[in-house]
């Protein structure tokens, strides 16, 4: 078996032999074993291995990127060749290159970080009766009439970085999940939800039949679904689905999308984009966390710092390329594959928690929509204005009365985020953990 960082060295080297100014290159190993069950059988068991691994190569101010999966010498030179000559034709491109290796700071040591599970992964067998246990009991739930899927899985990838200037890297990771979707039917027709669980640990995961029975319940609690009423609203957005509002001003901070001009954030660094009791937090070393890393796509020192603090926005996502084009220094925000170049994104996010619970943020607001599905999206990233369709529940001094389907909300993010009012049930095994939020300003049709 080959060694990753072995393999990223091999593919620098080869690009620089070709004729590249610089290089970089990175290598990953996943493997995956997966039970899907339905009807009490299973339906579909799967096990991937396999290795993939991609360079870019720079020439003056151009760069290119190649990939593949066969890990032989002459594979190996012969993307780095390509890679080499496709750059050579490609267009210019004046913030392109790699970052200063005196910049990249020291990365903590992977191990610190709690990603890796040591103890005996379970075997197929072990997997098919946990989707089993899951699958009966969301069946047990009154008003189900099938399962459509229950599945269990574990797997494990690692990865290696090496770059022309000095820097090599890397690091693993392994993921143990479950996720259920059920089908209730009634006098209202049929309605389906899910539920699912990840985790770095196997042991860590939450027992199987209650993520069954979650997703159950949830698919009985949207039959009868109706229309909202129209109009002017509070709207309500479940912790499933608060995490893509939050996700809009991220996006609305990439380095890429301020340094295009097309971010309705624009100009805006240093003012108040939140409430003043909101901060929001990167923190890639979270041991054990969903995302964390001990460096970036460049090789940059992974820490923890905010992105909003005092509901002030306190930086932008940046990584070389984009950091360059705004005059400044790159936050360590780079994200890649083996097929592209970097480009910004956030790791490890949380919002501050409230202090009640979401059922106290509807008692406050009395009535409105609680959102707990979101469809489709229609938000324009230069100004932030927002439409997105939406279900899930309404409710009436305080209490749900019924479930909504079909409903759309609309407004503009910069007046709807500085409103929002957070519950105290964010999910700590999110990327983006966010809780639940109250937002004024909202348009329900």
């Amino acid at each position: 078996m080959i060694d990753l960082s072995t393999l990223a060295a091999r593919l620098v080297e080869a690009a620089l032999k070709a004729g590249a100014d610089g290089a970089d290159a990175l290598a990953l190993r996943g493997e995956e074993t997966s039970i899907a069950v339905r009807g009490g059988a299973i339906e579909e068991a799967g096990r991937s291995e396999g290795v993939d691994f991609g360079v870019r190569a720079i020439v003056g101010r151009r760069q290119a990127c190649v990939s593949a999966s066969d890990p032989r010498a002459e594979t190996i030179l012969a993307i780095a060749e390509r890679a080499v000559a496709m750059a050579r034709a490609a267009p210019d491109d004046p913030w392109c290159g790699l970052p200063d290796a005196a910049a990249l700071g020291p990365a903590p040591d992977p191990a610190t970080l709690a990603l890796i599970d040591d103890d005996p992964q379970p075997d197929p067998a072990a997997l098919e009766r946990l989707a089993l246990e899951a699958e009966a009991a969301a069946l047990g739930v009154e008003g189900v009439s099938q399962v459509e899927s229950a599945q269990a899985s574990v797997s494990r990838t690692d990865l290696a970085l090496a770059a022309s200037n000095g820097f090599s890297g890397g690091y693993g990771r392994t993921t143990s999940g479950f996720s259920v979707s059920a089908i209730a039917s009634g006098p209202g027709g049929m309605e389906g939800d899910y539920d699912y669980a990840v985790r770095r640990r196997f042991a860590d995961l939450p027992g199987a039949a209650g993520v069954g029975r979650r997703a159950a319940e949830r698919a009985v609690a949207r039959l009868g679904a109706r229309k909202a009423p129209a109009g002017p609203a509070v709207v309500i957005f479940d912790r499933r689905v608060a995490p893509s509002l939050i996700g809009h001003l991220l996006g609305a901070a990439n380095g890429a999308s301020v340094a295009r001009g097309s971010s309705w954030l624009q100009g805006r660094l240093g003012e108040a984009v939140l409430p003043a009791w909101a901060d929001l937090l990167e923190d890639p070393l979270l041991p054990g966390g969903p995302s964390s890393r001990p460096f970036d796509g460049e090789g940059f020192a992974a820490r923890a710092r905010p992105i909003v603090q005092g509901g002030v926005l306190a930086r932008w996502l940046l990584d070389s390329a984009s950091a360059r084009q705004l005059g400044l220094e790159s936050t360590g925000n780079a994200r890649r594959g083996v097929a592209s170049a970097p480009s910004p994104g956030a790791t490890n996010v949380r919002l501050t928690p409230g202090a009640v619970s979401r059922e106290a943020l509807m008692a406050e607001a009395g009535r409105g929509l609680l959102v707990t599905t979101m469809l489709g999206s229609s938000v324009n990233p230069t100004t932030g204005d927002y439409s997105r369709g939406a279900g899930g529940f309404w409710f009436e001094n305080g209490e749900i009365v019924h479930a909504v389907a079909e409903a759309t909300i609309a407004g503009a993010l910069p007046r709807m985020l500085p409103t929002i009012a957070a519950a105290d049930d964010p999910d700590p095994h999110m990327s983006l953990s966010v809780p639940s939020l109250r937002v004024e300003g909202l348009v329900v049709a």
